[in-house]
């Protein structure tokens, strides 16, 4: 008697690779935050600045190439979420401490954690909350803003000539840690279409920019970013004041249609 064995079908699976153009851009970011890390330790204060600088001109490319080739995955997005929290969370915050927090000893080393920590926390949300975010605006302030603000301060300081306040750094490191985490609002810029034409005035103002960027690339660049940091705490509250005017404006308008029922209030 000879019994037939059914065969059970053989499941292909799918090996799944990776994009490999917006991987490399991630890589370079994180080849120069870790040499932003080094320069730091070895006192290279403006060279690791400069890395840092180079790690976000990488930090945008990676993004802007994935979405136009499509490319965005899951394995792109945890890459760059652990890449950046070396650049931008690490190098950074142990730049600030070296350059101007050595003096304060333990509270100084504390003031950069903050900016680890803080770094490590604005990361995992963004990553839990990305579906859900308004694609105009950050909740928080960005992590490669804060690295910006901090390399851009210390490249400021080197074209001058100048010593850091260590008082004015240890304050504000923990304000930057608190942006990083607070539900402050920050323009996100990704809304713009670079495809759509634009006035003729447009170009001009941004042959400007790129002429004085050329011209004093360490003063435009901590202006530009001490205005971006600045910009959020100023919008939240003129989008608070103009909220509660709406609401007045609402309550007005009740109290004119149900004068009575505003008596009785």
């Amino acid at each position: 008697m000879t019994t037939t064995v059914e065969q059970q079908p053989v499941r292909k699976t799918r090996r799944r690779g990776i994009y490999v153009l917006p991987s490399v851009f991630t890589i370079l970011g994180l080849l120069c935050g870790f040499y932003a890390l080094i320069g730091a330790i070895q006192g290279d204060y403006a060279n690791a600045a400069w890395a840092i600088v180079a790690a976000a001109v990488f930090d945008m490319l990676d993004g802007r190439v994935a979405r136009m080739l499509d490319a965005e995955t899951a394995f792109g997005a945890e890459l760059d979420s652990l890449c950046d929290m070396l650049s931008f969370g690490v190098a950074p915050a142990v730049l600030v401490y070296l350059w101007a927090l050595t003096s304060y000893g333990k509270l100084g080393w504390l003031a950069a954690f903050l900016i680890v920590a803080c770094s490590a926390l604005r990361l995992a949300r963004f990553n839990v909350q990305l579906a859900s975010q308004d694609k105009r605006y950050f909740q928080g302030l960005p992590t490669p803003a804060l690295a910006l603000m901090i390399a851009s301060s210390v490249l400021f300081h080197d074209v001058l000539a100048l010593q850091p306040v260590g008082s004015l750094w240890l304050v504000a490191s923990m304000v930057l840690a608190w942006l990083l985490v607070s539900n402050v609002r920050f323009v996100s810029g990704k809304d713009i279409d670079l495809k759509k034409q634009r006035r003729f005035a447009v170009i001009t103002m941004l042959l400007a920019v790129i002429v004085m960027l050329t011209a004093y690339p360490e003063l435009m660049l901590f202006t530009v970013f001490f205005l971006y940091c600045v910009h959020g705490p100023v919008l939240s509250v003129w989008q608070g004041q103009k909220a509660a005017r709406a609401r007045l404006l609402k309550r007005k308008q009740r109290a004119q249609q149900n004068p009575q029922g505003a008596e009785d209030e």
